[in-house]
């Protein structure tokens, strides 16, 4: 049945500040990828519009696409955030 000791819990997170940091500079990122749509939409509506890829127009493309850079940069944070914890695992056995 694979029951193993709980692991440590210290109470103190070493990597809350690489956290914080890297999630305020991807929040940031994503907020002028959304900003730039939002102003697009309300400067020039009519370039929305405009026919892209496969008969489907900016809005759509632009809207899926933000769906999934936010996706991307959900992974991506998980992969560092976990990449930088194991970092410690490592130096606190040696």
């Amino acid at each position: 049945m694979l029951h193993e000791p709980a692991n440590v819990v210290t109470g103190v997170d070493e990597a809350a500040a690489y956290k914080r940091r890297l999630g305020l500079w991807m929040l940031a990122v994503y907020s002028v990828l959304y900003l730039v749509f939002i102003i697009i939409n309300v400067s020039v509506p009519k370039t929305m519009g405009v026919m892209v890829v496969a008969g489907l127009n900016l809005a759509i493309i632009y809207g899926f696409a933000l769906i999934a850079i936010a996706f991307i940069l959900a992974i991506i944070y998980n992969w560092l955030c976990t990449r930088h914890e194991k970092s410690f695992e490592t130096e606190g056995k040696a």
